[in-house]
């Protein structure tokens, strides 16, 4: 049977890594529930949660900041007396409903509004783009710094980490948001992290995007603000290996006993491919294609890779398989299970 192998060790020196260009980590849960349990119990982090469903993963509920989708008041009242008291709000209904809520509200809350940047994608329509524009959000700042009910202040937004076009962040935010608008703010938490490394991914760039980072990070930190990086792919992608087996090889055709649709949906969605341990430079292996065990076309995880003296029975061991490695009732597949080691 297939299994993830998840390495402790890897997590934290991630997180060491990914601490060291930031003033504060909040680690996306939503990337893999089982590292979130790995930095709790080990760092001291926060955790970026979407639903209410995902906070069973986490026993310290302060360490969360809950992103608002079309909540109401009751939903508010319930996540704060959860001791929740962080909040990124991504619209101004969804705002304005909290500001109620708090009028009757004896305490205070932390707030980030998510600020909508165009994204450089080639394929920008197959996204939904979150967040407020510039201009609600330069107004709203300065009319919620005036808010006793709020105590710190920030902006968010959101860059996919494995589009490497979107990284000059320093020139976008200083063109969108107004000095005073800067001057008002406690936090500026720039969502996404680092992104990791795969098959396709162009690993010459990522050294420029942490010096792009640590720019952005002292020319925040002259106004006071403090950077909150939202790293999930990037702690969670490296830590854990998927191993499959061999089921059948034909026509450099790799037949493997797992699927994309159990394992690496991203392989999917983003779409991104896993190394595989080992795999040879061109002209220095056989070419394969390596499939997923279900019957569809697009069950593919890698469409070409360079092996060398491979066998049926033997073993794949794919790499950074560790982000968004959810599964789905295709074919009705089994979940694969996780082996955590130290």
């Amino acid at each position: 049977m297939p299994k993830f192998i998840l390495d402790k060790k890897i997590v934290l020196e991630k997180y060491k890594e990914i601490e060291e260009i930031c003033d504060l980590v909040s680690y996306s849960s939503k990337t893999n529930s089982l590292v979130t349990e790995i930095l709790e119990e080990n760092e001291n982090c926060m955790f970026s949660v979407h639903l209410v469903n995902e906070l069973k993963n986490i026993k310290d509920l302060s360490r969360v900041i809950f992103l608002a989708q079309g909540w109401n008041e009751e939903e508010i009242k319930d996540l704060i007396s959860k001791k929740i008291d962080n909040f990124a709000v991504d619209n101004e209904r969804d705002l304005d409903i909290l500001l109620k809520f708090l009028e009757n509200y004896e305490g205070k809350v932390n707030l980030l509004l998510r600020l909508k940047l165009k994204e450089h994608s080639l394929r920008t329509e197959k996204f939904f783009v979150f967040g407020m524009s510039s201009k609600i959000i330069n107004s709203r700042v300065i009319e919620l710094k005036e808010n006793s009910k709020i105590d710190k202040l920030g902006v968010h937004f959101h860059r996919k980490t494995q589009n490497m076009s979107e990284w000059n962040l320093k020139e976008e935010i200083s063109l969108v948001l107004d000095e005073e608008c800067l001057k008002s703010l406690d936090y500026m938490n720039i969502g996404g992290g680092l992104p990791s490394v795969y098959a396709n991914t162009n690993v010459k760039v990522v050294d420029g995007i942490k010096k792009k980072l640590k720019d952005f990070r002292e020319w925040l930190n002259n106004y006071e603000i403090k950077m909150i990086v939202e790293p999930g792919r990037f702690i969670a992608a490296p830590a854990v290996k998927l191993v499959t087996k061999v089921l059948r090889i034909y026509d450099n055709n790799i037949i493997v006993d797992a699927s994309v649709y159990n394992s690496d949906m991203d392989a999917l969605i983003v779409p991104v491919k896993l190394l595989v341990e080992g795999e040879l430079k061109k002209g220095e292996g056989e070419a394969y294609v390596i499939k997923g065990v279900t019957p569809c076309s697009m069950d593919l995880f890698r469409y070409r890779v360079y092996l060398k003296d491979l066998k049926e029975g033997d073993e794949i061991v794919f790499l950074n398989a560790g982000a968004y490695n959810f599964s789905t009732e295709f074919c009705d597949l089994e979940k694969i299970e996780v082996e955590t080691i130290k």
